[in-house]
């Protein structure tokens, strides 16, 4: 059972539309050996995970898991099963899961799990593993240990419940998020209209602030400053002088680290010189300044201030122990630490009690040690101050506050700066005002833990969550941009570049990546192919981006997923015969369809799937769009399309050469081709298909149709602004076509895209990546041997594993039926066929080169046409051609 990959789809993929792990398993000799086959090992599986039994499998019955067990099933199956058990008992619940055959008669299986936290859910699968072969091999495991071990692990990498709360609360309200490290720091919604957080801080809660809200002495001036009651208090210069301000001020008295959070360092209730020299030096290992204040008799109450508003209050109590005449106070705290909710994470909604030296001495005022035995009903403190990170617990009392209480609460926080702030409050009782019962204001927190509202160890719990994301994205807002997405086999760069370019004209700042890189309007910020979702998150990180139009690849949405959640328009430009068949387990059209769908599977329900028409593999993927269905074909008689009309919806075709756009019956003559230089006059067909598919996308985006025919007027297939993709350059007479395309649809859709050409003497320079099938090559050069005279072949240096000079022969397998080409030459790399062939061109040629370095080949072939001296009797042509190429870069 070995795996042979692990692949973290984090984005909606071919499986799902959440995130999934995909592990490739090699089974080996287990292929054949199902659970009725070994042993013994039912019974120990369903022994060691007695709770499997609620899974229901296939069956759709409790139990249907066992019940497949108990049948025979196989080891991937288990494994899957097993996995998502174990997630289940760390309090990750989640049911997805899937175990496939990579092909028939293979012993590879395709296992896949959703998980919650990716190193939790890769840890659970690799556990499974062991499991499973420690059952089969009758070998002992310790599911309780190896349970707790993973569950310290997602202690450790897992969300804490303050950030969790807010992450929750915004998938809830429809808005995206990102983990942007290790830790808290999260991205909610995308692009222009993103916020971050940092547990529970904002992009908005000022430095100045927090800086603020640290000094204790600071904040209690500006406190009483603006009429909010707080203890009399200084800071001190060392433990002397902390014993004279406790007895100037006048005993008991509070002392605290002038700098500190989280309780630390803190010390309550203090009347001897011995306590406070002590507490002087516990506050002094946290931070150089103490301070020293007057203790205020009366319960320890934290009022979350959000926005201006109070959403929540808590009164916290101390860690502490009830004796029972029996048990000893270590005993009494390691059973108070058995409760599930602790941890010594902040991952949980208790932290444990802890008898370290600062507990002992607080044991000791009590005059007892962890060794005494408490009587019956006796409360023994463990800490003196109330923090939830030492121990403590917390009770809602929100509906008991009175309003002069909020009040105050209210005015501390603005006094101080803070948009999200915990206002800790000393009183009596806090349903009656402070200033009548000497109640104070200790502290101003900022980044404030949640856990003591979300889990409170009595009352309500407290939807805090949703009031920061309330005030983070007010009146509804979802955080999100305009997303267009493109994906297909043929034709999804140009139709990507073609939209982002109509979606510029709108005046929003347009994020794109395609395979030639991530731009940024016109701005190229990084270079290569950058078709997958580690590039769609560029994008959606960056702050400057108002429309994202992103091309979506095969590889990526395989490798990784989707690099987004959600689309508002998805564009399927074809699927024909394919391309990449064979590669990562998708060796069918039916399979290749599938992966490409995925975009359309995430179309917002307000939004539209852009589909070609008349492409079945396409066609077929309307019914799976959760939103609307533009059908687009350069025939406005297909049968699709008609059929689209009559049931009142979206269209898009062409008739007497114009972009017709349709709503049932009611039509829009959007721009005659002849105005929209890629297509030529209408003359390459698949560039009108382009077109077809961004003016459906522009439309379906609510683009003005003003805006669309400019954008449409404006775009040309130039080496500059679609580089590869079809660039024509005409020179002394002969005409270069530098045009990307290694597929059989492609080279199909170039040949006919020639025939508008009057050169007649044809030639091409071709290699294959070694990556497609045999057949795929073989067809390839098939189509070419039909349409040109000449050819030269080179090999890629990087031939994908292939053996040297073993692509070349497939091509010349291809070649061997051609009855039009004449002369197969074979060079060693593409610049030395690039040069031969263009030293080579006559007036009344045709060269087209299939470049694999696009930019290099553009960049040669333009110098070289712009440098080279024309003979006299070619002059004029010449001329005209450097006009051409100066228009390109224009």
């Amino acid at each position: 059972m070995e795996f042979l990959k692990v692949l973290a789809l984090r984005g909606p993929n071919m499986w799902a539309n959440f995130p999934v792990l995909e592990a490739w398993v090699d089974l080996g000799a287990l292929k054949d050996s199902p659970s009725t086959s070994i042993p013994g090992f039912n019974d120990r599986l369903m022994s060691w995970l007695p709770t499997m039994i609620e899974h229901q499998c296939s069956e759709g019955v409790r139990g249907g898991f066992f019940q497949r067990l108990r049948e025979g099933t196989y080891p991937a199956h288990i494994l899957e099963h097993v996995t998502l058990e174990l997630q289940e008992l760390l309090g990750m619940p989640i049911k997805y899961g899937r175990a496939r055959e990579l092909k028939e008669d293979s012993s590879i299986y395709k296992v896949v799990v959703q998980y919650r936290v990716e190193e939790v859910g890769r840890a659970c699968l690799y556990a499974a593993r062991e499991l499973v072969l420690a059952a089969m091999a009758d070998r002992p495991f310790d599911v309780k240990a190896e349970v707790q071990r993973l569950r310290e692990l997602a202690h450790e990498v897992a969300l804490g419940p303050s950030t969790a709360a807010i992450v929750d609360a915004a998938k809830n309200r429809g808005i995206p998020h990102r983990r942007l490290n290790s830790g808290s720091l999260i991205q909610l919604g995308q692009g222009v209209r993103q916020r971050r957080i940092l547990t529970a801080e904002t992009d908005r809660t000022g430095a100045i602030a927090e800086s603020i809200a640290q000094d204790k002495d600071l904040t209690r001036t500006l406190l009483s400053a603006v009429g909010v009651p707080v203890p009399e208090g200084r800071p001190v210069t060392d433990a002397d002088d902390a014993w004279e301000a406790a007895r100037s001020i006048g005993h008991p008295v509070v002392i605290k680290p002038r700098f500190g959070n989280q309780g630390r360092g803190v010390a309550t209730n203090l009347s001897t010189r011995e306590q406070v020299v002590t507490a002087y030096q516990n506050a002094r290992e946290q931070g150089d300044e103490v301070v020293v204040e007057r203790y205020a008799p009366g319960a320890d109450y934290r009022v979350l201030v959000i926005d201006g508003k109070v959403v929540a209050v808590s009164r916290r109590e101390p860690a502490h122990v009830i004796g029972d005449g029996q048990r000893t106070i270590a005993q009494l705290v390691e059973e108070v630490n058995t409760d599930p909710r602790r941890s010594n994470h902040h991952a949980t909604a208790l932290s444990k009690i802890v008898l370290d030296p600062i507990a002992l001495e607080v044991l000791g005022e009590q005059g007892v040690t962890p060794d005494s035995v408490p009587q019956t009903g006796e409360r023994i403190l463990i800490r003196r101050n109330a923090n939830l990170s030492t121990g403590g617990t917390a009770s809602d009392v929100t509906d008991e506050v009175h309003p002069d209480v909020v009040a105050r609460s209210i005015d501390a926080a603005r006094v101080i700066g803070l948009d999200i702030a915990g206002v800790d409050i000393v009183a009596l009782d806090i349903s009656r005002p402070l200033e009548e019962q000497g109640g104070v204001v200790v502290e101003v927190n900022a980044g404030p833990g949640l856990r003591m509202h979300l889990e409170p160890s009595s009352g309500t719990p407290r939807p805090v969550g949703e009031a920061i994301v309330d005030m983070m994205f007010p009146d509804g807002d979802n955080g999100r941009i305009p997303l267009i997405a493109v994906t297909g086999v043929n034709g999804k760069t140009t139709t990507t570049r073609l939209i982002a370019h109509i979606m510029r004209g709108t005046g929003k700042t347009v994020g794109m990546t395609n395979s030639d890189g991530i731009y940024i309007d016109n701005r190229r910020i990084e270079a290569g192919d950058c078709s997958g979702p580690q590039s769609a998150r560029a994008i959606l990180l960056n702050p400057k981006v108002e429309t994202a139009v992103l091309e979506a690849a095969r590889g990526g949405i395989l490798r990784e997923g989707l690099g987004f959640d959600k689309c508002d328009v998805a564009v399927v430009t074809n699927i024909g015969e394919g391309d990449h068949l064979g590669l990562s387990g998708i060796e069918t059209l039916e399979k290749l369809a599938l992966v490409k769908r995925t975009i359309v599977d995430v179309v917002q329900p307000t939004g539209t799937a852009v589909l070609k028409a008349d492409d079945p593999w396409v066609e077929q993927m309307a019914p799976k769009c959760p939103g609307s269905v533009l059908f687009f074909s350069r025939d406005g008689q297909h049968p699709v399309i008609q059929a689209k009309r009559e049931q009142g919806g979206r269209v898009a075709f062409v008739r007497d050469g114009v972009v017709i756009l349709a709503e049932g019956e009611n039509e829009i003559s959007l721009a005659p081709l002849s105005r929209i230089p890629l297509t030529y006059d209408g003359r390459v067909a698949f560039q009108v298909e382009n077109v077809l598919a961004a003016a459906g996308a522009a439309w379906s985006a609510g683009v003005p149709l003003d805006l669309i025919r400019m954008g449409l007027a404006s775009f040309t297939s130039s080496a500059q602004v679609t580089p590869g993709r079809f660039n024509v350059l005409e020179a002394n007479g002969a005409a270069v076509i530098i045009d990307y395309g290694h597929n059989p649809s492609a080279v199909t859709a170039l040949v006919e895209a020639l025939e508008m050409f009057p050169q007649q003497r044809r030639t091409i320079i071709f290699s294959a990546e070694g990556d497609r099938r045999d057949e795929d090559i073989i067809r390839q050069t098939e189509i070419l041997g039909e349409a040109f005279d000449s050819v030269l072949l080179y090999e890629y240096p990087d031939r994908r594993g292939r053996a040297p000079g073993e692509i070349l022969a497939l091509l010349r397998e291809g070649f061997a039926t051609a009855t039009r080409l004449f002369d197969v030459i074979e060079t060693p790399d593409e610049p030395t066929a690039i040069d031969q062939a263009l030293r080579a061109l006559k007036p009344g040629d045709l060269l087209v080169i299939q470049p694999k370095e696009i930019d290099d080949v553009v960049s040669e072939v333009i110098r070289f046409l712009e440098t080279t001296p024309p003979k006299p009797e070619r002059k004029a042509a010449h001329t005209a051609a450097r006009a051409l190429v100066g228009q390109a870069g224009s």
